[in-house]
């Protein structure tokens, strides 16, 4: 009985072995039908591991129907002191929703306690970074918000408008990842002012952002950016914007960990608006913490 279930079972590994090269077979002669293999576009992603850089934005989107929820919170001054337990008893925040409405479109708002501001955005990537079918050296998106202050007229005794409130920035952020540790990004801005202390201070204000990301381990990058104002575009009060941090990532959360001159945390804020001083250690320890959830799932075609 025994030789003949082991005479069963070798016949049997031979058919299957000699179906499965069969089908193989037949396989190989049907792609073979078909020609030659389309060439595929191959898209960058990661450019960035968070929809900023620091305090800029940066070319990254959350996909669609994903709800990213932020908070961003700087602390004192490091030069306030002892007293102030160099500037940890202090604290400013933002917190903040945006939403993908499609894998190109973004729209956000936060609120500020800094100047008791609203904010609101919309960003659309208009190119995408790619290699293969369809060559892009670069991401291209498109940045405008409106910032509206909420607090107490400065000069209540005259009479203010309520479009004397608002703000608004325009940027064309441009991206590249140049490899799998360095990505690059320039942004282009004018941010207009409605209301200015007096008529030789200019409303609209032109600068540019610089900002670059450099991956040190698998969840860990190195963040820098800056922002040059254009000469006699703000009060000589104001200094341009600079911060130095890390990013941390940590499933669906993203840590960014960083110094900065800047306490407001909206573009007409940081860009318009720093008083800080890198020289003097005018400068505020901060970090942002972004989560992100599915809030309407991309429906999956079905196969009948």
């Amino acid at each position: 009985m025994t030789k003949y279930l082991k005479t069963g079972l070798s016949v049997a590994a031979l058919f299957l072995f000699v179906a499965v090269s069969s089908a193989q077979q037949d396989t190989t002669d049907l792609l073979s039908l078909l020609g030659p293999d389309e060439p595929v576009t191959n898209y960058t992603y990661a450019t960035f591991k968070s929809t900023r850089v620091i305090n800029m934005h940066s070319v990254e989107n959350p996909a669609a129907g994903v709800m990213d929820f932020r908070i961003s919170h700087r602390f004192g001054a490091i030069n306030s002191g002892s007293q102030n337990l160099f500037g940890l008893d202090q604290a400013y925040m933002r917190l903040g929703f945006e939403f993908g409405i499609t894998d190109r479109l973004m729209a956000g708002f936060g609120r500020s306690n800094v100047n008791k501001e609203v904010d609101g955005f919309l960003k659309f990537k208009i190119l995408r970074q790619s290699s293969g079918a369809k060559n892009m050296p670069v991401t291209l998106s498109l940045f405008s918000s409106m910032v509206i202050r909420t607090g107490e007229w400065e000069n209540p005794d005259r009479k203010n408008y309520p479009s004397s409130r608002l703000y608004y920035c325009h940027q064309l952020l441009l991206g590249r990842k140049f490899n799998d540790a360095l990505s690059l990004q320039l942004a282009p801005t004018v941010v207009h002012r409605n209301l200015v202390k007096d008529s030789t201070i200019k409303n609209d204000v032109y600068a540019l952002g610089v900002g670059g990301r450099y991956k040190l381990t698998k969840r860990t990058s190195f963040n820098a950016e800056y922002v040059y104002v254009a000469p006699n575009q703000i009060e000589s009060i104001y200094k341009n914007s600079l911060s130095l941090g890390f990013d941390i990532e940590t499933g669906g959360h993203v840590f960014q960990l960083h110094f900065t001159n800047s306490k407001p945390m909206n573009e007409k804020g940081f860009i318009t608006e720093t008083t800080g001083d890198w020289g003097k250690g005018d400068i505020q320890f901060g970090f942002n913490v972004s989560r992100v959830f599915t809030v309407i799932r991309k429906k999956t075609p079905s196969i009948e």
